[in-house]
């Protein structure tokens, strides 16, 4: 009977044992067949790399090879991700500190064209004449035709002071324009601001660095302090190419009572984040445009989808970049990196930005400064106050009364002395910015409206 039943026992252990073979062996056959399939693709690169290396007809830098594949695989996933080299990635790390050597431009790969997404402000880029949209046909009379965006980048590298040679096709242009560039120190001012009087507040950030959220909210604070309380804001990120995603989510912070900000989605569990408001906004009832064009890319476009999905800010403008995609930084062991796209964004109502970008509320193009400034001119009126020699009103009596007796002329009474510097054309940054500017111009008017009709409503 004993002997029965062990071998029954062992009879059934050899079932269970045949049958989860089976089974583990349907499960891990696809697994099996990828596995060789791939080993046979390494060990065809592996024959490839040899025969090079034994019978080429010049010695050959197998370093050099192989850094060629990894580009050459890279370039077949999408123009952001990309190998970069020791000294590529120095760079990089660089950028993101506010200061840096270079020419101040931010790139893509546009339809296989590398082109300017946006001239940093004040860079040596900005100062030559540098366009957003600009097509670079050629670096230092080398062609671009097929180049990576890392490969763009040691093309333009050098020393401060070197002069760099861009030749760029604009808009429908035939002829190439010529650039010479000299490279510097690049110092990124992220936020800046025009005080439009009475409490409304002009704030434009060119990119999104280490210190914006810090230095946006020191701006707004000195606004509060001057006006008691700031009755609007115009945040202007047109041309704005993006940046640190930690400094968009900052900025929609401080506007947002609660909410989510922005969320990402990726093949891994570890890829799928959402960032919601802290609760903290110091600014969560001011009202708010957000200004933006074609140029807006990246991090400014998750500020913008952020304000607006949360009813938070009016987007006036153009529709944007459609830069929506994360990337990660992989550090190597040889001080390069890969920089590796690995999710793509969503704004708070689930809509992906990615070649999408965020649609203006407010759709204004952007007219021709120097036309838009003439037709300010040329529509504007003559009042009772323009007028050489006019009767002076109440509120100018005032004003003249106010008025320091150093600061009359000397040889000039009171009255024609104030009817003099009242007839001179002295524009202060809030005329020259609205005036020049039609975009803002229009931005204005609404903001203005914004709280007028807020009245309205008590």
């Amino acid at each position: 009977m004993k002997n029965f039943l062990a071998k029954s026992v062992k009879l059934i252990y050899l079932i269970i044992f045949f049958f989860l073979l089976c089974v583990l062996g349907l499960k891990l056959e696809p697994l099996k067949v990828y596995a060789q399939e791939k080993y046979a693709e390494l060990q065809n690169f592996s024959k490839v790399l040899n025969i090079i290396q034994q019978y080429y007809v010049d010695a050959v830098d197998s370093k050099k090879l192989i850094q060629g594949a990894m580009k050459g695989m890279l370039k077949e996933l999408d123009p952001h991700t990309n190998y970069m080299p020791p000294e590529v990635f120095k760079d990089f790390e660089n950028e993101t500190s506010g200061e840096f050597g270079g020419i101040g431009i931010e790139i893509s790969v546009v339809n296989g064209i590398l082109t300017i997404i946006s001239p940093i402000e004040d860079t040596p880029a900005w100062i030559a004449g540098i366009k957003p949209g600009d097509k670079i046909i050629s670096i230092n009379g080398q062609t671009t035709k097929n180049v990576s965006l890392v490969e763009a980048s040691l093309m333009m590298r050098g020393k401060n002071n070197e002069v760099i040679q861009l030749s760029v096709i604009r808009g429908n242009e035939e002829k190439a324009r010529e650039f010479k560039i000299k490279r510097g120190v690049v110092k990124i001012k992220s936020v800046k601001s025009v005080d439009l009087e009475n409490g409304y507040l002009y704030v434009k950030i060119t990119s999104f660095i280490e210190n914006t959220s810090k230095d946006l909210e020191a701006v707004l604070t000195e606004a509060e302090k001057k006006s008691d309380k700031i009755k609007g804001i115009i945040l202007d990120l047109r041309k704005n190419p993006g940046g640190l995603l930690e400094q968009a989510i900052k900025v929609s912070d401080l506007f947002l009572k609660e909410g989510i900000i922005v969320s990402t989605n990726g093949r891994t569990a570890e890829q799928q984040e959402i960032s919601r408001a802290s609760g903290k906004a110091k600014y969560p009832d001011v009202p708010v445009i957000v200004m933006m064009n074609e140029y807006s890319a990246s991090a400014s476009e998750i500020v913008a989808g952020a304000l607006q999905d949360n009813k938070r800010a009016l987007i006036l403008g153009e529709k944007s970049f459609g830069k929506g995609s994360v990337q990660s930084i992989i550090k190597l062991g040889d001080g390069s990196a890969l920089k590796l796209t690995i999710a793509r964004y969503y704004t708070p109502s689930g809509k992906s930005i990615q070649a999408e970008g965020i649609s203006p509320d407010v759709e204004i193009e952007q007219v021709d400064a120097e036309a838009f400034n003439k037709a300010i001119i040329k529509t504007k009126g003559t009042r009772e106050k323009d007028i050489s020699g006019h009767l002076l009103g109440e509120k100018e009596k005032q004003e003249l009364k106010s008025k320091p007796t150093s600061e009359l002329g000397k040889d000039k009474n009171p009255e024609a002395w104030w009817k003099e510097t009242q007839n001179k054309d002295k524009k202060n940054p809030k005329d020259q910015l609205i005036a020049s500017d039609y975009q803002v111009y229009q931005a204005y008017n609404y903001i203005k409206s914004w709280n007028m009709f807020q009245k309205f409503k008590k």
